[in-house]
């Protein structure tokens, strides 16, 4: 079955200014299709290019001269940007920061997410998810109607970054509110007065952070909070204070955002096409993965980033004078038809699918197959485990462009049917 996507047409600075309204927005994937019938980089306004083809996308994130955005490019564009603690707080970070810098403070942190160290989580993401199902189960009883997102698709992905860092269990849930809030930051706003609720959700992260390093200096344990403090103690060229708590706070918030709205768009996608659903359920050998591939494909959790020319290059064909900033619309190169034939039809059976979900080159996400693990785990049990499970009522959607996603999902299991599945002991 092929999504259905209305046909729009329009210069590429009409379509831009149609993909930033929220009307816009509901209706992306027409406006990305418009835009790209003007080509696969495209003029979209004074200085900038918008990226839409697969292949521009792909050679974009490898390319050397484009930087992500930091302190100079903010300096230029948003000269009060330092009286901004959202801003600030992410441009300490590895997510905003370009070599050497980057390759410095991402060393720090790429260990924990090794192939070898995510197949050992893999166990401890299988007892949290039996628990949190359990959660579900008693939660359901007598027909009541069970937000997914807060129950579990949030629940899940917080608790295995909160084991990787250290983060208390009891702290855990109070994060979502202030991730939702702080990555309004990521939305590439031109009006910074609008930064005020992610100002305050960042303030209130890293206070939760420098009071958890104090804590780790007294008692040190064996995660990664700890490792990283005690490399910003021995040798603060290495790791600033500022930089240790600005990644804090990216790891902790791009560690369960991005997994909870892959989780949220997969259980939908499953709703939508029930065979698919019973392949999962069955445990068809390796479409499990494929069905989280295919999902990351057309639902992207991060959609959009941006780069900034350091230095004039051609792409493909399109001159790119310094200076110029591009926007990469990952969700719409994921549906190129150049690449992925048929783009808007959802097939888990698509050869050679590797969507751009996770970005690419020295800024390719840590935590991508971490991402993936926990959701190949989780679908496949969560369906077994309620055969009956189906919406109960309208979803409220959180509609940016950068970072979209279920707010509030509720589904409902029949009385009967929950429980039918396997039960394991909680952990």
């Amino acid at each position: 079955m092929a999504e259905h996507v209305t046909e729009l047409a329009g210069s590429p600075a009409e379509l831009m200014a149609a993909l930033v309204s929220s009307e816009g927005r509901r209706n992306r994937h027409a406006v990305y299709d418009a835009l790209r019938a003007h080509g696969g980089v495209v003029a979209a306004g004074e200085g900038l290019l918008a990226v839409l083809g697969y292949a521009e996308c792909l050679r974009a994130l490898r390319e050397p001269a484009l930087r992500v955005q930091d302190e100079r490019s903010h300096d230029v564009v948003h000269p009060g940007w330092r009286s901004h603690s959202s801003l600030r707080g992410f441009t300490d970070s590895m997510l905003y920061t370009n070599p050497p810098d980057h390759t410095r403070l991402r060393r720090l942190v790429t260990g924990a997410f090794t192939a070898r160290r995510v197949a050992a989580l893999q166990p401890a993401v299988e007892r949290l998810t039996e628990r949190l199902l359990d959660r579900m189960d008693a939660a359901a009883a007598g027909g009541t109607p069970v937000d997914f997102m807060a129950e579990f698709a949030f629940r899940l992905p917080v608790a295995v970054i909160g084991v990787l860092l250290g983060v208390p269990e009891d702290d855990q849930v109070w994060f979502r509110a202030a991730a939702a809030e702080v990555t309004l930051a990521l939305e590439g706003l031109t009006d910074l007065s609008r930064l005020a609720r992610a100002d305050a959700a960042m303030d209130e992260l890293s206070a939760y952070f420098t009071a958890l390093v104090e804590e780790r200096r007294r008692r040190p344990a064996d995660d990664m909070l700890s490792a990283l403090v005690r490399v910003h103690d021995d040798d603060g060229d290495r790791l600033s204070g500022d930089e240790l708590i600005g990644n804090l706070v990216l790891l902790l918030v791009a560690g369960f955002d991005t997994t909870t709205n892959l989780l949220g768009h997969a259980l939908r996608l499953a709703f939508e096409h029930p065979a698919h659903a019973a392949r999962l359920r069955e445990g068809e050998p390796g479409f499990a993965a494929a069905y989280v591939e295919e999902t990351l494909r057309v639902e992207p959790p991060v959609q959009a980033t941006s780069r900034w020319a350091g230095a004039p290059f051609d792409l493909m064909g399109t001159p790119v004078p310094e200076g110029t900033k591009l926007l990469l619309l990952l969700a719409a190169c994921n549906r190129d038809p150049r690449r992925h034939p048929d783009p808007h039809r959802f097939d888990p059976e698509r050869p050679d699918n590797r969507p751009l979900s996770f970005g690419g080159g020295v800024h390719l996400c840590v935590g991508a197959s971490l991402a993936r693990m926990e959701a190949t785990v989780a679908l496949p049990r969560l369906l077994r485990r309620f055969p009956g499970i189906a919406p109960a009522g309208a979803p409220a959607y959180r509609n940016r462009l950068v970072v979209p996603g279920f707010e509030r999902f509720p589904v409902s299991v029949p009385v009967g049917l929950a429980g039918t599945g396997h039960r394991a002991s909680t952990c």
